[in-house]
């Protein structure tokens, strides 16, 4: 685009790591009128572990916003896989290779470590985006050929925005994807997968005193804790102050999710009990969470969409493609959503609708395949470490006892090779820039 096509008005919904970074690599691109509106009143997110794969690393650098992520973050390099009744590890894979193959280590780091360094990396371009906090986008009257849409104040009247493009990041209970499929009359529903998880987060402090608990803390290791329907992973985040660890397991606890979120107060007693059988380190980490601050996360996705555009609006991260939390790729594939609008968007040769909509189009053709397969090889991964007694979990434990001897794939898609040159090995910019002309000729 020219220089003065570079103040198209673009509307971006939620202030994810999705919404975030689609705003960072569009003012980076030279837009100059983003307008960001998020429902929270700011920026508190829920302190939680986020693996920090190379794909994801490439773009926040390219941004600008990769150091002060990497300088508090923990370079991972061996990962575990466990038998969670027994401590008995089934396999072992280096990760050191990461780097070196891929330009980027495999890191781990605190989720507010992350968004808090793109949502400052928006704010140094603060001349081109603008935050409205404690909005949310209510309904949508218009989908082109410019967007018309409700935004609603928490304490003020709504009013209609007309904007130039849409940005839907406003998760998986997203309005606009519900708008859109409404206009296009596509039921796809959101799927409840069965599955909930518990985030917890252990101080050095209170680990320390018990020297298996504290060796866990002090290695550059992920560990996966494995048994029938459930698993914990586990790192250390924050330069080793915090041990983080995520739970899966059977939704049978959770009581009805809430208005607006998935999550809901757990209870400490169902927690213990849910993981019974595991070994006693698990049951002492477990056991140091104070009563009163168990929290449930309800695990759900949605069905694959027929599309992610509809005239000048598009869908970004979980409002198109949430995926379980077994690759750890939940928000590097939000913000390979984010790199790829950046890039799309820039190359339009005018600023008439037809051409928003084409270059849309081109996102979602870079992006909508490669998600899905994520999504389902996400999937695919839980149900493997999940397995109960019988001839599968046969078959997969012989595959892992195959593995200590260097031969054949991971059972635990996360820590295979090949999967991770799928994953870590793509360039979503480069294929955008790659593509783009050829994409948008023939849309």
């Amino acid at each position: 685009m020219n220089d003065s096509d570079v103040d198209l008005h673009i509307a971006i919904a939620g202030a994810g790591m999705g919404g975030l970074t689609t705003a960072l690599a569009l003012a980076k691109q030279g837009f100059k009128n983003i307008d960001v509106y998020e429902y929270a009143s700011n920026l508190g997110f829920v302190g939680a572990g986020i693996q920090l794969a190379p794909n994801m690393a490439r773009i926040l650098d390219r941004l600008d916003v990769w150091k002060p992520i990497f300088d508090e973050a923990v370079v991972l390099k061996e990962t575990s896989i466990v038998q969670g009744s027994t401590d008995q590890e089934l396999a072992h894979v280096d990760l050191d290779y990461v780097e070196k193959t891929y330009g980027y280590p495999h890191c781990v780091g605190h989720r507010s470590s992350l968004a808090g360094s793109i949502y400052e990396g928006c704010k140094k371009e603060s001349s081109a985006i603008k935050f409205h906090f404690s909005h949310s986008v209510e309904s949508i009257e218009s989908f082109g050929p410019r967007p018309k849409f409700v935004v609603k104040p928490r304490d003020g009247e709504a009013y209609t925005v007309e904007t130039d493009v849409l940005l839907a990041a406003d998760g998986v209970k997203s309005r606009v994807r519900e708008y859109m499929l409404k206009e296009l009359n596509v039921d796809a529903k959101v799927v409840d997968t069965d599955q909930a998880a518990y985030r917890i987060m252990l101080k050095r402090e209170e680990m320390q005193n018990d020297p298996e608990l504290l060796e866990l803390i002090e290695a550059d290791k992920v560990i996966r804790w494995i048994g029938e329907k459930r698993h914990i992973i586990a790192y250390p985040v924050s330069n080793k102050q915090i041990y983080n660890l995520s739970t899966t397991q059977p939704d049978k606890n959770f009581a009805a999710a809430p208005s607006a979120t998935y999550t809901t107060k757990g209870s400490k007693s169902a927690m213990m009990d849910t993981f019974h059988d595991f070994c006693p380190k698990i049951k002492r980490m477990l056991d140091l969470v104070p009563d009163g601050e168990v929290c449930e996360w309800k695990l759900r996705v949605h069905e694959p969409l027929p599309t992610w555009v509809h005239e000048t609006v598009a869908l970004v991260g979980d409002a198109c493609h949430p995926t379980l939390p077994h690759l750890a790729q939940g928000a590097a594939q939000a913000i390979e959503d984010a790199a790829v609008l950046g890039v799309v968007l820039s190359r339009i040769p005018d600023r008439t609708p037809e051409s928003i909509t084409k270059a849309l189009k081109v996102y979602e053709e870079v992006r909508k395949d490669r998600a899905y397969a994520l999504v389902e090889l996400a999937a695919a991964s839980g149900r493997a470490m999940h397995l109960g007694d019988g001839a599968a979990r046969e078959e997969r434990d012989k595959a892992f006892a195959a593995l200590k001897e260097g031969k054949g794939a991971v059972p635990d898609k996360w820590a295979d090779a090949d999967v991770q040159r799928q994953i870590y090995g793509h360039d979503c910019m480069q294929v955008a820039q790659d593509t783009f002309d050829e994409s948008f000729a023939k849309f």
